[in-house]
């Protein structure tokens, strides 16, 4: 069964003036262009291709890697508009098509959006979504365990922080005081952690991680500051969080806790100014 708008391995059947077929199984056979057929490719071959729509519609192989998949969420720029919405460049040579009932705002040209990609039910043609929620579902607590790590992409800024979307799949969100360096932007994909599944579904994500790692893990880095400074850092107990949160990019509690660790270690003989 060919998945379309996704990759396939395929068999060669035969050579033709405009490019390889492959065999299809119950749609046939598939054109893979001549520029994507190699020297060394020879019928009864198997090809890892990537199937999608020519611009009538007909199936079409790729050896190109294209920026998403069916199913997947991506950050993708407006090619061109026209009068039934929206082309976007998702790397291959026929562009991704959203039409304006898929849009939350006219999207304009030059602009970038972060779109689902799926299959129309009415056309079974690959489009674009940018009305995010329909695609996402709740989570439940058997899910995630605190502490999780998991991969987020940024779709927006909310009076509350970062609303993000869990691998490809799940809403959450990464509260504003877990944000210690420069804010990400949407499109931003990021490794995050599970704090907490909320009974609505959604996730609530560190952009750090938790427990004891954490403050190993920034004890290591600061352990490393301390050597290209010469042994000497002038934060401590008494620096105030933003500081610590500019410079470091963590919490002040992590920072306490990771010097805490080194003194402990004796790699740190002041906790009042970081120094070794």
């Amino acid at each position: 069964m060919i998945r379309l708008g996704n990759w396939n391995d395929l068999d060669i059947v035969r050579f033709t003036d405009h490019g390889a077929y492959l065999d299809g199984g119950d749609v046939g056979e598939i054109l893979m262009p001549k520029a994507y057929v190699l020297d060394e490719m020879r019928p009864g071959d198997r090809v890892s291709v990537f199937v999608y729509l020519d611009q009538e519609e007909r199936l079409v192989a790729t050896t190109e890697t294209p920026l998403a998949r069916v199913g997947d969420f991506a950050f993708l720029r407006v090619t061109w508009v026209n009068e039934y919405g929206a082309f976007l460049d998702w790397g291959l040579m026929k562009d991704l098509f959203v039409p304006f009932r898929e849009q939350k705002m006219r999207m304009q040209t030059g602009h970038s959006y972060l779109v689902h990609i799926h299959i129309d039910e009415r056309t079974h043609r690959i489009v674009g979504s940018a009305k995010l929620e329909r695609w996402l579902r709740p989570a439940t607590p058997e899910t995630y365990r605190r502490g999780s790590s998991v991969e987020i992409i940024v779709q927006q800024k909310t009076p509350l922080g970062l609303k993000v979307i869990v691998d490809n799949t799940y809403s959450g969100l990464v509260y504003d005081n877990q944000i210690f360096d420069t804010p990400p932007r949407t499109g931003d994909r990021l490794t995050g952690t599970i704090i907490n599944v909320r009974p609505d579904g959604k996730l609530d994500v560190s952009l750090q991680s938790l427990g004891t790692d954490r403050f190993t893990d920034f004890a290591g880095i600061l352990l490393e500051e301390l050597h290209n400074c010469g042994g000497h850092l002038p934060y401590g107990d008494h620096s105030p969080a933003e500081e610590i949160a500019r410079r470091f990019g963590v919490s002040k509690k992590t920072f306490k806790r990771a010097v805490g660790s080194l003194y402990k270690e004796k790699k740190s003989v002041s906790r009042k100014k970081a120094s070794a």
